[in-house]
């Protein structure tokens, strides 16, 4: 038996959360074009006959500007300390090593985990400059393995996870062959609300905005929950934004989020969502430590 702690590494928007989810087989990570999307580490378990695979998505590798962006930072260097094999995503439209990986390849350079390259929208350019991409990184950093791949397409994704498992050392079950993430149905149902305000919300407003589940109530003997949540913003004109005209725009996240926790709960769901203002939250120590238990 195989196991081990595979941790996803790159920049926004380089796809990790996509990759995630394609090897899952399962959206468990929200995904928008928004840079910062994940906030948190999130654990997902790929239990297989010869393998336990535990992966950790990470928040994108980014210079913070607050409170809360040193705090996702945190998260990502917990989720490198101790991991057996570290992913580092690229993405195969970028011209060279840019600065903020070449910083990624000198914090991961001492860690003795091993360590595959894997390059990202491999659909997106042409066969020669993916070459040239593998060349100048493995000058770099002597790889354990060099994987072109296209999340989006689940192109190369299988030969990715064949690679991982022959990377892994022999362990233990760390998890139940039940299990397959350590988010409870609560925080899913969070962050697919918070993923919906991402898409519909345009400009900073998204950016600071946070999701909490207040009441999440099965009826008795019903297929049905009812949930509660507040969408906390940071700024009075927000929270206006985020309702809409008459209502609208909430309607509409409401509208988009309810089917997807339903199919997570498998279950019919009343959602009822209210905006209120948290000013400055996300450089508050206090507010984060509320939100971010």
């Amino acid at each position: 038996m195989k196991s081990g702690f595979i941790t996803i590494l790159g920049r926004p928007n380089v796809g990790k959360s996509t990759l995630l989810n394609c090897i899952i087989g399962q959206k468990l990570a929200i995904i928008s074009k928004k840079p910062q999307t994940t906030r948190t580490s999130i654990k997902a378990i790929v239990n297989r006959k010869d393998a336990q695979m535990i992966f950790i998505d990470t928040p994108g590798i980014h210079t913070p500007k607050n409170k809360l962006g040193e705090k996702m930072i945190e998260t990502i260097d917990d989720a490198r300390e101790g991991c057996d094999i570290i992913l580092f995503l690229v993405d195969a439209c970028d011209e060279g090593i840019k600065a903020y990986n070449k910083k990624i390849l000198n914090d991961i350079k001492a860690q003795k985990c091993k360590k595959i390259l894997v390059i990202n929208k491999v659909d997106l350019v042409k066969k020669e400059s993916i070459l040239e991409l593998i060349k100048l990184y493995q000058e770099e950093l002597p790889f354990d393995a060099i994987i072109p791949i296209s999340a989006s397409k689940d192109d190369g994704v299988k030969e990715l996870v064949k690679e991982i498992v022959k990377l892994l050392p022999e362990g233990p079950l760390y998890y139940s062959e039940d299990e397959f993430t350590d988010q409870t149905e609560r925080q899913i149902a969070e962050e697919i609300i918070r993923e919906k305000c991402l898409r519909l919300l345009d400009k900073e407003v998204p950016h600071g905005i946070f999701v909490e589940i207040i009441q999440m109530k099965k009826r008795p003997r019903k297929k049905l929950y009812d949930i509660e949540a507040i969408i906390y913003c940071e700024k009075k004109s927000h929270k206006g934004i985020i309702i809409g005209k008459d209502g609208a725009t909430l309607k509409r996240i409401g509208e988009r989020a309810r089917p997807e926790i339903e199919e997570m709960l498998d279950s019919k769901v009343n959602l009822q969502l209210w905006v209120k203002v948290k000013e400055g939250w996300r450089d508050d120590a206090n507010k984060l430590r509320e939100f971010y238990k």
